[in-house]
């Protein structure tokens, strides 16, 4: 008989919003398989949390594959490890060894998951969810920020191409977008459990995407521009 306890995956569980979605998860009674490069922190919060912690580097296929083969029974995948890089600013400004570690890890990362996992969750025949985590940065353009926003750019078109192939079975798709979070990539932001609360939501709830409501006029507003022809101008959030 099969269990009805939910089996969930988290990559970069180990700090920030993967550690905010092992929390929350573990709060709802999840069995939880956790991955990080960070193999102290993440022995802590598995620990903490009764979790099977997996060192792994998203980057590296054979790695990702290896955790899926750990886990054949999750059917919610959290891919949610990333980075952002040192050098902030313009295109040119970034060495080219690290638009290939923020590419390898954030873009990679997503990659190489849904190609360890979503063979497995199909063949199961069951329900499953694959969760991405994105960026705001990843639907609009912001002066500077390195090779970061280009990265979530890319993981958003990813995560649009894996739900429109996934849409007539039963594996679904949700990305969230969330804009400053308060984790190691900056000190002030939205509390990265709240971040986790809507992400849950929104898989409990089938959405697709999860973008913060006071910059989705500007989100709209620049892609509008580029439609016309426009140079486009740094986006800003709606007044309250």
């Amino acid at each position: 008989m099969a269990s009805d306890v939910l089996t969930a995956v988290v990559t970069g569980a180990a700090s920030g919003i993967g550690r905010a979605l092992a929390e929350a998860l573990h709060a709802k009674g999840a069995d939880l398989v956790l991955a990080d490069v960070d193999a102290d922190a993440l022995s802590a919060t598995a620990e903490r949390l009764g979790a099977t912690g997996v060192t792994a580097d998203v980057a590296d296929p054979a790695a990702m594959n290896a955790l899926a083969a750990q886990a054949p029974q999750a059917r919610l995948i959290c891919l949610n490890a990333g980075v952002v890089g040192a050098s902030l600013g313009a295109p040119w400004e970034v060495p080219p060894d690290e638009w290939d570690r923020v590419f390898g890890i954030n873009v990679g990362g997503v990659v190489n998951g849904l190609r360890a996992f979503v063979p497995g969750l199909l063949a199961s025949g069951e329900q499953a969810h694959v969760l991405i985590t994105a960026s705001l940065a990843g639907l609009t353009v912001f002066p500077g920020g390195g090779a970061y926003g280009p990265s979530k750019h890319a993981v958003v078109a990813v995560a649009q191409h894996a739900a429109m192939a996934l849409a007539d079975t039963p594996v679904r798709v949700t990305m969230i977008c969330p804009a400053l979070v308060s984790t190691g990539m900056s000190p002030e932001g939205t509390e990265p459990g709240l971040v986790a609360h809507e992400a849950l939501q929104a898989v409990d709830d089938g959405v697709f995407a999860v973008v913060p409501a006071e910059w989705q006029a500007a989100v709209v507003a620049q892609v509008e521009q580029i439609a016309a022809g426009h140079r486009p101008t740094p986006p800003a959030p709606r007044s309250a």
